[in-house]
């Protein structure tokens, strides 16, 4: 554990994005305001960051969110360049999904009773739409846009309250999806797949764009959508049944905090060609191995013949964006900003997603610095039963075994040392105590999930 390498890490990262802001004053402020979402602060707000800024009132926090001139854009693109330098891997997959942000009133920009998949109902919320880079390394937000739904964009009273530029018209969320998928592409030009859910699967516009450029995608679909198969139109919910037993393969979506996340899963083929390579869609199947046996449908296209584990990671990875969000909203206080304007939420949003980046990266490079902590009951790519048999075999972990550094693990430690004082050899001495016993609670966990998944390896 080396701090003062990871808090250069830091510094390196505020230094690349000094020139967004123009003049000494926001600048500071921002360095403060990134120092403050990494504190032990329970609620990071206007008020609490100012608190532990040592302000005297919240004015100059709510200053550098409503009123200094600078460029959040231009730190959301260093960021973006930021995470693809870092954390860019040849299978590595953009992610795009949607989070709520519940609020009170009717002022806050886009604010409104829509469906929000985070409460999992209708709630008074502000939509964000994200983009993540998900990969073997680590996972980070490297984009994000507001949704606004047509009440504000109809309501020029109304937007004009909030500071909604008049440029802004209504866009759907796959609109803004396909957007930041452009930007992210002019960053990394080696990217191969895109993942998202239901809302994304289903547009055709964005599925026409991706494959006229080349890049992959595994998209949710819903089960009535319908597809040409060799036997004339089907519905893809019909396409299940048909599959023989012995074409089904047991994989790991990804690792769970207890284990891997196994599901049967098959792949049909169907006659609707797209790309200038005239490949056919595909439909992958994950099918779930409980006594419900409930089924998800994906519509996969690639430009290159890819094995069904290939579509098994892309399809995998899309969980890596809700991990973004959890360690987002737990750590960093994605969603806890106190702002109604426009541009105040996407000041917020960024900062918070470069603070996250950041502590992505450091954890990436924790693991590449130190091989030897990489748990071996972790697995280093969603793989197939089979290949975790060997796991299961072992009957104790190794006890110098560790987990390796996690998000919440690095900003608690960097929060003790810069906040509590603590002796470095005393804290280090508590990392390695927690990851250690972290590390066997999760060997067992993964055991014994394998060992129970194994009598079903030959599915019936």
């Amino acid at each position: 554990m080396d701090v003062a390498v990871w808090e250069a890490g830091l510094e390196d990262l505020l230094g690349r994005v000094a020139g967004c802001f123009p003049n000494e004053q926001p600048r500071a402020q921002a360095r403060a305001y990134v120092a403050g979402l990494l504190s032990r602060t329970e609620r990071k707000n206007g008020w609490t960051l100012a608190e532990f800024s040592r302000d005297s009132g919240p004015q100059k926090m709510q200053r550098l969110l409503n009123e200094y001139a600078w460029n959040a854009d231009a730190v959301r693109d260093i960021v973006a360049a930021y995470v693809a330098e870092n954390l860019v891997e040849p299978d590595g997959v953009l992610v795009v999904d949607e989070t709520g942000f519940l609020k009170k009133g009717d002022r806050s920009a886009g604010v409104q009773r829509q469906y929000s998949g985070t409460a999992g109902r209708i709630e008074n919320c502000q939509l964000g739409v994200f983009a993540a880079y998900v990969s073997g390394k680590g996972r980070a937000f490297v984009d994000r846009e507001l949704y606004l739904p047509a009440s504000w964009t109809d309501d020029r009273a109304r937007r004009g309250a909030a500071g909604v530029p008049r440029r802004v018209g209504f866009a759907t969320k796959p609109l803004l999806a396909l957007d930041m998928i452009r930007r992210f592409r002019l960053t990394c030009r080696t990217l191969r797949w895109v993942a998202g859910d239901e809302a994304y699967g289903a547009d055709p516009e964005l599925r026409d764009w991706l494959e006229e450029h080349q890049i992959g995608f595994v998209l949710g679909i819903r089960r009535d959508l319908e597809v040409t198969t060799a036997v004339g139109r089907r519905r893809v919910d019909e396409l299940a049944a048909p599959v023989p037993s012995d074409a089904w393969e047991i994989y790991s979506a990804a690792d769970g905090s207890k284990g891997p996340r196994l599901y049967d899963w098959a792949l049909v083929d169907t006659t609707d060609r797209a790309g200038f390579e005239n490949r056919p869609h595909q439909v992958l199947i994950r099918r779930g191995r409980d006594q419900k046996r409930e089924l998800a449908f994906f519509l996969t296209h690639s430009p290159t013949p890819v094995p069904l584990a290939t579509l098994v990671t892309v399809a995998g990875r899309r969980w890596g964006i809700e991990e973004c969000f959890q360690s987002g909203k737990n750590e960093v206080g994605l969603d806890h900003y106190q702002v109604r304007l426009y541009h105040g939420w996407y000041r917020h949003i960024t900062l918070a997603m470069l603070t996250h980046a950041w502590l992505a990266v450091t954890a990436a490079r924790s693991r590449t610095d130190s091989p030897a902590g990489t748990p071996t009951t972790a697995a280093t790519g969603y793989q197939r039963l089979s290949d975790s048999i060997p796991i299961a075999d072992r009957a104790a972990p190794d006890k110098n075994l560790m987990i390796p550094f996690t998000l919440n693990e690095i900003r608690h430690l960097i929060a003790l040392l810069r906040e509590e004082h603590l002796p470095a050899a005393l804290v280090t001495k508590w990392s390695n105590w927690r990851r250690r016993h972290q590390a066997t609670a999760r060997h067992y966990h993964f055991r014994r999930r394998i060992h129970a998944a194994q009598p079903a390896a030959t599915p019936a």
